[in-house]
C-alpha cells in the first residue's frame, strides 16, 4: 500500500483554522460536550436538563449561544491575524457574543410570553442589532466575505424595500422592526435552517466525526482496495468506491477528499493516471458521496425540515440518481484505463480482504444499524447516536483503534470546529429568509420568475439550474440550497406543477456542481493540492468525469419516477432508459464502449461516432411527455436511429482495425 503523503494538506490548513493550545484549546470541547448532552436531553425527551431543553426556543437559543462564540476563536479576522494564539479583540468578542446569546436564552420564554417579536422592549431591540452584526460577522469569518456580503445585503433588505425596483419590491419595516424580527421570529435566525441543524443535523454530524476517528476512511479505503485494487486501472476505481462510502456517512466533501484522497491519488498516479486526472476522479467521487444516501450531508436534512417529510423519504429517492452518477463515474474510469491500457496493483501489495474484515466489520454492521433506524423505524432524530453509542462500544470492546483520552478530546474539537461553521453559515441564510418572509418577497419573486419564463416549464428549469449553479459558486451548498427552496422552488412547484421533492434535490444537485466546477470548483481544488497538480486542469477533468450528474437533476424532475415517485411500471422503465442512456454517455466521453471497444478505430468517423452516442444517450434517458415537446416513443426512435448506425460502424472500425493488427503479426 502507498503511504499517505506527509505533506498533504489539513483541512485546518484549507480552511484556515486557527491551532488551539492551553485553556483555548478547552473551550470547544466543553461547548460540544455540553451542547451534546442538552441534545440528547431533549431529543429524547429526558428531562433532566429541563430548565433549558423544556421551551424548545430557548434550547434553540441555547445551541447558538455555545457554537456562535467559538467562530471568533477558531477563525482568525484575516489573514495576518495571528494562528497560534487567541489575540485580545477576538477575546472580546468571544466574550461579548456569549453574552449577546445568553440574554435571549435567559428571556426565551419572555420572548414567547410577551410577544416580542413585534413590540420589544428597548434594551431587547439594543441586544438584537447586536446579535444581527455579531451573526454577520461570524458568517464572514466561517463562510467567507462573498456568503457575508449576500447576507447582509439581504439583510437590510427589508428597510428598503419599498425604494428597489418593481420586481424585487417588498413591504418595508423600520431597522428596529427588522432587527427584532431577525433575532426574535421563527422565521429568521431561529428558522428552519437552524431548527432541522438542532432536531436533526447534531447526532449526524457526531457520527460522521466519531467514524474517522475510529479509523472508518481508512477501513474504507483497504476495502476498497482489497476488492478492486487488483483490476484494470483499479485505483481509480478505489477511489470511487471507498469516497462514495466514507462520503455518504461524512457529508463533507472538503473532509471526504483530505481523508480517502491521501491514499487513493498517489496509487493512482502509480498504475499511470495523470496528476489532474487523479485528483479530478478524488473530487468527483467525494461530491457524488455527499449525494448519496445514507447520510447526505446536512442540506438533505434542512431539506426534510422545508418539505415536512421523513428523511427517509428523501434519502430513498436520491438512491437511483447517485448510483446513476456513481455508474457514469466508473465506466468512464474503467474506459480511459482500457484505451490506455492502465493496469491494477499487484496481488501483493493489497491489504487481505479477510484481515481488513476481521478489524472493520463492524463499520458495515453499524452502517446496516443507521438503515435500519432510518428507512424502517422512521428514527431519523435518534438513530445517528444509537449508531455512534454502538460504534463506540465496540471500539473500545476491539482492540484495533481503541480511543484513549487523548482522541476523545479529538472528538470533541473536531465536532466543535464542525458545529462552530455550520451554526455561522445556518445563523447567516436564516436572515437571508427572514428578510424575504418579512417582506413577503418569497412569494413574489416566485411569480416573477413564472413570469419571466413565459409560463415554459423548460425554460424555467433552465433559470433554476443557472440560478443555483452561480448560488453555488458563491455561497455554500447548504446556504445556496435554503436560498432557492425559498425564492425558487415554489416557482417550478405551481408555475411549472412539478413534484416537490423533485424540485428540492434539482436545486441540491445543482448547488452541488460548483465543487467541480471551474472557477470555484473547492473540491477539485482540494484534490489538486494533495495531488500536487494545477488547480484548474483538475476542475476540467473533474467536470468532465462527472459529466452524468450535469444532466441527471433534469431526469428526475421532468419524470419523479426515476425517485420512485410513479408506478412501479413507470419507475422500471424510466430506471432502465436512464441506465443504458448513461452507459453510452459515459463510454462515449471516453472513447471506449463496453462490448465493442475503442471508439478511435477509425479516426475519420470518430467523433461522429461519439457524439452520436451522447446524443442518443441523452434522447434515450430523457423522459417524454410533460414540458417535453415529444413522447417516449419519438425519442426512443430517434435515439435508436442515432446509436444503431454508430454502435455498428465503431464494432466494424475495431474489427477491422483488430484484423489488420493480426495480418500485421
Amino acid at each position: 500500500m502507498t503511504a499517505p503523503k506527509e505533506n498533504a494538506p489539513s483541512r485546518e490548513n484549507i480552511a484556515g483554522i486557527r491551532q488551539l493550545s492551553g485553556f483555548w484549546l478547552w473551550v470547544p470541547r466543553v461547548a460540544t460536550m455540553v451542547l451534546t448532552l442538552l441534545t440528547l436531553d431533549y431529543l429524547f425527551n429526558l428531562q433532566l436538563i429541563n430548565f433549558i431543553t423544556q421551551v424548545e426556543s430557548q434550547f434553540f437559543y441555547t445551541v447558538v449561544a455555545l457554537m456562535l462564540p467559538l467562530v471568533y476563536i477558531l477563525w482568525p479576522m484575516n489573514r495576518s491575524a495571528p494562528r497560534n494564539r487567541v489575540p485580545w479583540y477576538d477575546i472580546i468578542l468571544f466574550l461579548a457574543t456569549t453574552g449577546i446569546c445568553g440574554f435571549f436564552v435567559y428571556n426565551a420564554e419572555q420572548i414567547l410570553d410577551r410577544g416580542w417579536e413585534y413590540a420589544a422592549p428597548d434594551y431587547a431591540m439594543v441586544m438584537s442589532f447586536l446579535l444581527w452584526f455579531t451573526i454577520l460577522e461570524a458568517v464572514r469569518r466561517a463562510g467567507g466575505l462573498p456568503i457575508m456580503v449576500i447576507v447582509g445585503l439581504a439583510s437590510i433588505y427589508p428597510i428598503f424595500a419599498d425604494m428597489v425596483p418593481g420586481p424585487i419590491q417588498g413591504f418595508p419595516s423600520s431597522p428596529e422592526q427588522t432587527a427584532i424580527y431577525h433575532a426574535m421570529s421563527r422565521e429568521s435566525v431561529m428558522g428552519i435552517p437552524l431548527q432541522a441543524f438542532a432536531n436533526l443535523v447534531i447526532g449526524f454530524l457526531l457520527f460522521g466525526v466519531a467514524l474517522q476517528q475510529t479509523g472508518g476512511g481508512k477501513f474504507f479505503i483497504n476495502l476498497a482496495f482489497a476488492l478492486l485494487g487488483h483490476v484494470r486501472g483499479g485505483p481509480a476505481k478505489v477511489a470511487v468506491f471507498s469516497s462514495g462510502l466514507m462520503g455518504s456517512m461524512s457529508g463533507s466533501v472538503i473532509t471526504n477528499v483530505l481523508t480517502t484522497g491521501v491514499l487513493s491519488i498517489p496509487a493512482m498516479r502509480r498504475v499511470g493516471f495523470g496528476k489532474s486526472y487523479a485528483a479530478g476522479v478524488e473530487a468527483c467521487a467525494s461530491t457524488g458521496g455527499v449525494l448519496m444516501p445514507p447520510v447526505m450531508g446536512a442540506t438533505a436534512f434542512i431539506m426534510a425540515s422545508f418539505l415536512n417529510i421523513p428523511y427517509s423519504t428523501i434519502a430513498m429517492a436520491a438512491v437511483v440518481p447517485s448510483f446513476l452518477y456513481f455508474l457514469g463515474l466508473f465506466i468512464q474510469i474503467d474506459a480511459y484505463a482500457a484505451r490506455h491500457n492502465l493496469k491494477g496493483l499487484p496481488a501483493e501489495e493489497l491489504p487481505s480482504l479477510k484481515q481488513t474484515l476481521k478489524e472493520g466489520w463492524y463499520f458495515i454492521f453499524v452502517f446496516v444499524l443507521l438503515i435500519w433506524l432510518l428507512f424502517f423505524l422512521r428514527r431519523e432524530a435518534t438513530a445517528p447516536f444509537y449508531a455512534t453509542a454502538l460504534l463506540l462500544i465496540i471500539n473500545q470492546i476491539l482492540p484495533y483503534q481503541r480511543w484513549g483520552w487523548q482522541q476523545v478530546k479529538d472528538f470533541f474539537s473536531a465536532s466543535g470546529k464542525l458545529f462552530a461553521e455550520l451554526i455561522a453559515i445556518l445563523t447567516g441564510v436564516g436572515l437571508l429568509v427572514g428578510a424575504l418572509s418579512v417582506t413577503g418577497l418569497s412569494g413574489t419573486i416566485a411569480n416573477d420568475l413564472i413570469f419571466l419564463a413565459g409560463g415554459n416549464t423548460l425554460i424555467l428549469l433552465m433559470m433554476g439550474a443557472l440560478t443555483s449553479f452561480i448560488l453555488g459558486i458563491g455561497m455554500t451548498v447548504t446556504a445556496a440550497y435554503i436560498f432557492l427552496a425559498v425564492a425558487l422552488a415554489p416557482a417550478l412547484i405551481n408555475g411549472g406543477g412539478m413534484d416537490p421533492l423533485a424540485v428540492h434535490l434539482f436545486i441540491l444537485y445543482w448547488g452541488m456542481l460548483s465543487f467541480i466546477t471551474p472557477p470555484v470548483a473547492l473540491g477539485a481544488f482540494a484534490a489538486a493540492t494533495v495531488a500536487g497538480s494545477r488547480p484548474m486542469e483538475t476542475g476540467v477533468q473533474a467536470m468532465r468525469l462527472g459529466s452524468v450528474i450535469y444532466f441527471i437533476p433534469f431526469l428526475f424532475v421532468l419524470n419523479p419516477a426515476l425517485i420512485f415517485q410513479g408506478t412501479w411500471n413507470e419507475v422500471v422503465v424510466v430506471i432502465g432508459q436512464a441506465l443504458v442512456g448513461v452507459l453510452l454517455i459515459a463510454g462515449a466521453m471516453q472513447g471506449w464502449l463496453l462490448g465493442v471497444g475503442n471508439l478511435s478505430a477509425s479516426r475519420l468517423f470518430q467523433w461522429p461516432i461519439r457524439l452520436a452516442l451522447i446524443i442518443g444517450g441523452l434522447l434515450l434517458a430523457i423522459p417524454g411527455g410533460g414540458p417535453v415537446p415529444l413522447s417516449n416513443l419519438q425519442l426512443s426512435l430517434i435515439s435508436a436511429a442515432l446509436i444503431i448506425p454508430a454502435v455498428v460502424l465503431a464494432w466494424l472500425a475495431v474489427r477491422r482495425q483488430g484484423a489488420a493488427a493480426a495480418r500485421a503479426v
